[in-house]
């Protein structure tokens, strides 16, 4: 049995939900320590049976036992320990995603996890649900919240705008709704918790990692990564990358690390 796992949503779902994925030492009988999350733009709503999972963000240490939590965006990488007998199932939610929930002010809540009341989701998930039951759920509740909001609120259209341009500035952007830009900043700040220059850094630096781990690293020069993802030079990035990562990419152990599947 694999310790990660992913799994995927139908088309209509993918638009608010990135991927499931689950985090397996149910039948472990010993704790599986120091493992790292890279952040990476997106909201989690974890779901833990059995034991317990610890986690360390750079803000506070949480002891996560049975329960489903909510997880904020997260700006720096987190420290995960696995007890035995523990399965995580994360709901991966794009940035968006929770500005459909207009009730949620988020604007200081970053780093951080908050246990939640599953009677205050808008679908129904049980603790030991099997994946596929779980996917059926989250298809039939997203795809039906896709019907309903046909078209995209400002947040999801300043999610697209920097998805499709890579390096934009919030002028720029401002330009394309024709909006403040302190108006889009309230907002977004609002529904995601982060700044829109701080979530393009998270996605520029995503992207730095991915191309680096799906390449040899010993024949990519720090140089062509730098350059190919907008940092002004390889000393920019270095300092980018251990702003988040505390290390250097030539440090840089992928193993270390639970990562995105290659689809």
């Amino acid at each position: 049995m694999n310790l990660y796992s992913e799994h995927y949503v139908t088309p209509k779902a993918e638009r608010f939900v990135n991927k499931i994925w689950c985090l397996d030492n149910s039948i472990g009988e010993s704790l599986i320590e120091n493992k790292l999350v890279l952040p990476n733009g997106c909201f989690n709503l974890a779901i833990v049976t059995g034991n317990a999972i610890e986690v360390h963000t750079s803000k506070n240490k949480y002891e996560m036992n049975e329960g489903i939590y909510f997880c904020s965006q997260m700006t720096n990488k987190v420290l995960v320990n696995i007890q035995p007998k523990t399965k995580v199932t994360i709901i991966q939610l794009h940035t968006w995603t929770l500005s459909m929930f207009p009730k949620y002010d988020l604007s200081n809540f970053t780093d951080s996890i908050l246990k939640i009341n599953p009677e205050e989701l808008p679908f129904k998930v049980r603790n030991n649900a099997e994946i596929e039951t779980l996917l059926n759920t989250i298809n039939i509740y997203f795809e039906e919240l896709a019907v309903l909001h046909l078209n995209k609120n400002v947040i999801e259209r300043i999610c697209e705008i920097i998805k499709n341009q890579e390096e934009i500035s919030v002028s720029e952007i401002s330009k394309d709704l024709k909006s403040s830009q302190r108006l889009l900043q309230i907002k977004f700040k609002t529904a995601t918790g982060l700044t829109i220059k701080k979530y393009i850094q998270i996605l520029k630096f995503r992207k730095s990692v991915d191309q680096m781990v799906n390449s040899d690293l010993e024949k990519l020069k720090l140089t062509d990564v730098a350059l190919y993802n907008k940092y002004f030079d390889q000393s920019h990035f270095i300092k980018k990358f251990k702003d988040v990562t505390k290390t250097t990419p030539k440090m840089f152990d992928p193993n270390s690390y639970f990562l995105s599947q290659k689809r």
